[in-house]
């Protein structure tokens, strides 16, 4: 075999084994889940019912994780877990969290021009600028969900029109992998504690593991590969149309699987001073719809019988992003809205960079955890 083959082989490989890595997880998740018994997931369904505590979920396990395609992954794997799923109603307002948490990386990344304050008021603006846009989709979309349910109905209507195949035949490969890998790995953990629940929290805990790595492997892979193609796609779209600058973003993102690296790649193009604010924005909104494929992946290694409802998630989390892009874009008003605002807070930041590192804390740690605990002691 030649050196070059060799190459191209290993390149595969290094995106193949982490991907394939990834469907294990998100099936042993359903696996652990079935593990962990009925009554004990009825009692985080209660809980996850309030759309404000679901909401505050996403916020902070995103926060935490900085990632919303291991948090949207999860939720697919509880959405489509074989015994007592998550209702889909109750995961809507997961996945709306999920968005808020994410910026949160491209916030942290603006606060690595502090030292320079031109700059870090260009980076804070940009890096910003996408966490104002999601609250104020979600301010206006999550209400309008709960009244109608306008999200779950539109997705469930799609959702009836994939078609199921027959038998065992779909997905069928990525099932006999996972079972393959995941029962050594079951019966391994029930044998090391004395009840299944201990068993099944020490099987999932693995599971989030393998998901967590195996995503963080193949962004990490596909970003080597990619090499500066993002940077020049980016250049090419700076006198672009908005919609090249959306689709763009939204490729980009499909591409290396990660919106957070997308959006962290902007910002500090953006505190150099090499974009400006109005040219980040819709490649912002773009990368905001690019993440969404991760869920539809995930969503190919659940069990037959709760595909649809595996789908059914994915195709929220999709309509979700298109809605608030259609809400907010198109409208020279509301496009100021976020705009504004992060500059607002940029000249804020500038003035005390305590102020910014609070609004870090606060609004993806502080105030997410602090209403979870006050609503739980209530």
């Amino acid at each position: 075999m030649s050196a070059e083959r060799s190459r191209r082989l290993g390149r595969i490989l290094s995106i193949l084994l982490p991907l394939l890595a990834f469907l294990v997880g998100i099936r042993g998740m359903g696996v652990g889940f079935e593990l962990l018994g009925r009554e004990a997931l009825e009692r985080f369904f209660q809980v996850s019912e309030n759309p404000f505590v679901g909401l505050l979920i996403g916020i902070l396990s995103t926060s935490i994780v900085q990632s919303s395609s291991v948090t949207t992954s999860m939720i697919v794997g509880l959405v489509a877990a074989p015994v007592a799923p998550l209702p889909v109603a109750n995961a809507i307002p997961m996945v709306m969290g999920a968005n808020i948490g994410t910026t949160v990386t491209n916030t942290i990344v603006s606060l690595g021009h502090v030292t320079r304050p031109r700059e870090f008021e260009r980076a804070i603006a940009a890096g910003t600028c996408d966490d104002f846009f999601n609250l104020l989709a979600v301010a206006v979309l999550l209400p309008l969900e709960m009244a109608t349910g306008a999200f779950e109905q539109l997705s469930g209507w799609l959702v009836r029109r994939v078609p199921r195949g027959d038998g065992e035949r779909l997905g069928n490969p990525v099932s006999a992998l996972a079972d393959a890998v995941l029962d050594p790995l079951r019966d391994a953990s029930l044998s090391l504690v004395t009840t299944p629940r201990a068993g099944a929290a020490i099987f999932l805990f693995i599971s989030m593991g393998v998901i967590f790595g195996a995503l963080y492997a193949l962004v990490r892979q596909l970003r080597v590969l990619a090499g500066g193609r993002l940077e020049r796609a980016v250049t090419r779209t700076l006198d672009a149309s908005p919609f090249v600058g959306l689709s763009i973003g939204a490729g980009m993102t499909a591409l290396v699987q990660s919106s957070s690296l997308t959006l962290s790649m902007l910002v500090p193009l953006a505190g150099t001073g090499l974009v400006t604010l109005e040219q980040v924005f819709p490649l912002m909104l773009g990368a905001n719809f690019g993440t969404t494929i991760t869920a539809f992946l995930a969503s190919t290694a659940v069990p037959l019988s709760t595909f649809q409802q595996a789908v059914q998630i994915a195709l929220v989390h999709m309509l979700f992003n298109v809605a608030g892009i259609v809400l907010v874009y198109p409208s020279a008003r509301l496009r100021r809205v976020p705009l504004s605002l992060s500059r607002w807070l940029a000249t804020v930041a500038v003035g005390s960079k305590l102020r910014a590192a609070t609004y870090v804390v606060l609004l993806f740690y502080g105030l997410p955890l602090g209403a979870l605990l006050l609503w739980r002691g209530l």
